[in-house]
């Protein structure tokens, strides 16, 4: 436990300016997210463009993978979540996962991750040897599923948050990154808090639904 916390103040003292930045842009992102506000994208968008760079130098290619994919996904669910209706209502409203699209989901992250394993093993063998194929590609694979998942407004998207930010911790830990280790720390905690707000406001919207039909 002494090792492991003379590691983790060791690392804090060699944080840089930009991972500090990265990673309260991420944790505002995250809130923003959870009270459904627009905001998480801009805000998530100069967290992932740094760690995009962070990821290259620390030879987490699987991450910058995902941090390229975010950044795209944020304009891409920026645009959706800004949809109006000739009443100025929006139209994207959070919801449940129907049975297909949990199957759906499920085959995304799965082919996903053999994709980016063998990649990453490919990577670790001839440009990075620092890389940890089997780590880096389930934590990428669940954050693709659960950024594309946030930009449709689905719930589940929380349970992928979670299992990327447990396998993330980690993941950075190893890699000398405790600030962004403690960053993922806060964001599990934050996605628990995240699941339970989307649930509640599905299924209130749900039963206003159910409700609007029977009058």
């Amino acid at each position: 436990m002494q090792q492991f916390w003379q590691q983790f103040v060791t690392n804090l003292h060699q944080t840089s300016v930009l991972e500090y930045i990265a990673v309260f842009a991420g944790i505002a992102s995250v809130w923003f997210s959870r009270k459904e506000n627009i905001w998480v994208y801009p805000i998530g968008l100069i967290s992932t463009i740094i760690y995009v760079y962070l990821s290259f130098v620390y030879h987490l290619i699987g991450e910058a993978s995902v941090n390229i994919y975010y950044s795209i996904l944020s304009i891409y669910g920026w645009v959706l979540w800004a949809k109006k209706n000739q009443q100025k209502q929006h139209i994207l409203h959070i919801s449940f996962s129907t049975k297909k699209e949990w199957v759906q989901q499920l085959s995304f992250a799965a082919i996903l991750y053999v994709l980016i394993l063998l990649a990453l093993i490919f990577l670790k063998k001839y440009f990075y040897p620092g890389v940890i194929p089997w780590g880096d590609a389930f934590a990428s694979a669940t954050a693709y599923t659960g950024m594309w998942l946030m930009a449709k407004k689905k719930v589940e998207s929380w349970y992928w948050w979670i299992a990327t930010n447990i396998s993330s911790i980690p993941l950075y830990f190893v890699k000398g990154l405790a600030f962004t280790s403690v960053f993922y720390f806060v964001l599990l905690v934050m996605a628990f808090w995240g699941l339970a707000e989307w649930k509640r406001r599905a299924t209130t919207k749900n039963l206003h639904n159910l409700l609007t039909e029977r009058a």
